[in-house]
């Protein structure tokens, strides 16, 4: 497969740096990262999508090349509003939009917060944040032991991971299914990126999710606000989330317009298993538009 031709461009989206690929053309999608990683992450499942559509792969705030403000800025409502303003600069009011880990925590908010916006949503290898924190047990708290060190407010996970922050990075994609224990593709780009910046940035992001984040969600719960635009949900075979949920049914609540599938992978389906990642996601976008 060919690499489809893309331009990367910094926009000013409301006082806040972000930076985006685009590629192809067609109808608008979306493509949010999750952590540690950057739009890099979307590479070829990007390319396959770009075969029919126009793909805007981003960065998050605070992640890749995007803007790194310092404090308490990471609120899933504000990381949100960032990218519904990049779609409107580059002349898309309405979008389909797809988000891995953390970018589909973002996903999740922006169909909720901007639904005149968002035509459909599709979410990787998450289950939604609110569920996780009520759900809490020794499996997932070992799992996503760094859910709970991330989120300290006392600078200890910025001074540990900021003095070998490459050991880290690695650390997130040991005993993945990247042929192995090999890195994926991205991981060079990732590890450009991955600086004190973004150390500092995404510690907030998940300080944000522990607390904010599940103050939104809950008011949403009780005013009875789902996402109500069609939403797939794909999760790794092997994964956590696919070992441990029925994805379906934990989704259905939230955004009752749910369908999905498993996928032969571990946690980064696009860059484990990109060619089945591409397949489901081109003909759920597909069926969506038609």
């Amino acid at each position: 497969m060919m690499t489809t031709p893309r331009t990367t461009q910094v926009l000013d989206c409301d006082g806040v740096a972000i930076s985006a690929e685009v590629r192809g053309s067609g109808s608008p999608v979306l493509l949010l990262h999750g952590y540690p990683e950057t739009k890099a992450m979307w590479r070829e499942v990007g390319d396959v999508l770009a075969e029919e559509h126009t793909v805007v792969a981003a960065d998050l705030r605070g992640y890749g090349d995007s803007a790194k403000p310092r404090g308490t800025h990471y609120a899933k409502r504000d990381m949100a509003r960032d990218q519904v303003a990049l779609m409107r600069q580059l002349g898309f009011p309405r979008f389909a939009v797809v988000g891995h880990d953390r970018g589909g925590r973002v996903a999740h908010r922006m169909a909720l917060d901007h639904a005149d916006a968002v035509a459909s949503l599709a979410v990787l290898d998450i289950v939604p944040t609110l569920h996780m924190f009520e759900h809490v047990d020794r499996p997932m708290a070992t799992a996503y032991f760094h859910w709970f060190f991330l989120a300290r407010d006392d600078g200890m996970p910025e001074a540990l991971i900021g003095a070998d922050r490459e050991s880290w990075l690695r650390s997130r994609f040991t005993g993945r299914r990247h042929d192995g224990d090999a890195l994926p593709d991205a991981y060079d780009e990732y590890l450009r990126c991955f600086d004190i910046d973004t150390v500092h940035a995404s510690g907030a992001d998940y300080r944000a999710a522990a607390t904010i984040d599940l103050e939104h969600d809950a008011c949403d719960r009780e005013a009875g606000r789902t996402v109500d635009c069609p939403t797939l949900a794909l999760w790794g075979a092997h994964s956590y989330v696919g070992r441990n949920f029925d994805v379906l049914a934990t989704w259905a609540p939230y955004a009752p317009d749910v369908t999905g599938a498993a996928i032969d992978a571990d946690h980064y389906l696009a860059e484990e298993a990109p060619a089945p990642t591409a397949s489901a996601l081109r003909a759920f976008l597909s069926q969506v538009a038609a």
